[in-house]
């Protein structure tokens, strides 16, 4: 089973199941899960290929969706869950598979569709450094900053940097073979008629217009909305914001 991390106690309501995104994992979304599990019980996951999950193949999202599934049986059963990017679409695969595990769903700034963009230029970024080198995060960071500007791009992957140990905690080997399957989304049958939140990034291009009848076909009782000054890691640029979204959302 994946990694999972549990903050909070069982209650009435079902837990609530946070799914990172590419290069993610459950400890980009510490604080936030923390603060909800003022309220509810909490469980954050490091997908396969992530964090301190196992490493297997492939990286496509029925799999990881079953990967979610397994997870939500030994939290009960059903959960609400919250994902986010790679994870929003693992998350809306989950509900189109497997129905009665979810509750209710929120899908931060993706959309069930096939994006024409490439991370590959950040698994080349951290293929880059010479980890035999690397005796502190700063040692990294310096490293990084030769092929990545961003400042807080920098600090987010190496949240998945082992220092102590020299080594990714991310298998970049096989996120690179299934980046097609990353990117894209797979023909898929069914609908899910749960709740479902689209919440995207003022800011952010992730989830466009046109994105609307495919979401509603798939989704039929989806609704939208924005965090106004928010970007595609709308939950990092509006923490609290992004917070008070789930708790009246979740709690409705």
């Amino acid at each position: 089973m994946l990694n999972t991390s549990f903050l909070g106690t069982e209650g009435d309501a079902p837990s609530i199941l946070i799914v990172h995104g590419l290069f993610g994992s459950a400890r980009n979304w510490g604080v936030i899960a923390k603060r909800l599990s003022e309220t509810r019980h909490v469980a954050t996951v490091d997908m396969r290929n992530h964090g301190q999950s196992f490493w297997a193949a492939p990286h496509r999202y029925p799999e990881l969706a079953a990967d979610l599934a397994e997870v939500i049986a030994a939290l009960g059963g059903v959960a609400d869950v919250v994902g986010h990017s790679m994870g929003g679409k693992a998350a809306m695969m989950l509900a189109l598979q497997h129905p009665t595990a979810v509750r209710r769903l929120i899908v931060a700034d993706i959309a069930p569709v096939a994006y024409d963009h490439t991370q590959q230029g950040m698994i080349d970024a951290m293929r880059s450094i010479d980890l035999s080198l690397v005796k502190t995060r700063g040692d990294a960071d310096r490293q990084l900053a030769e092929v990545l500007p961003e400042a807080g791009v920098r600090a987010f992957l190496l949240q998945s940097l082992d220092v102590k140990a020299q080594v990714w905690r991310l298998n970049l080997d096989q996120l690179e073979a299934d980046m097609p399957a990353i990117l894209g989304w797979p023909e898929v049958s069914g609908t899910f008629d749960g709740s479902v939140l689209m919440l995207s990034g003022g800011e952010s291009d992730y989830v466009l217009p046109e994105h609307r009848p495919m979401i509603k076909t798939l989704f039929p009782n989806a609704r939208f909305a924005k965090l106004p000054g928010a970007g595609h890691w709308l939950h990092a640029d509006r923490p609290r914001e992004f917070e008070a979204a789930c708790r009246a959302f979740l709690g409705a």
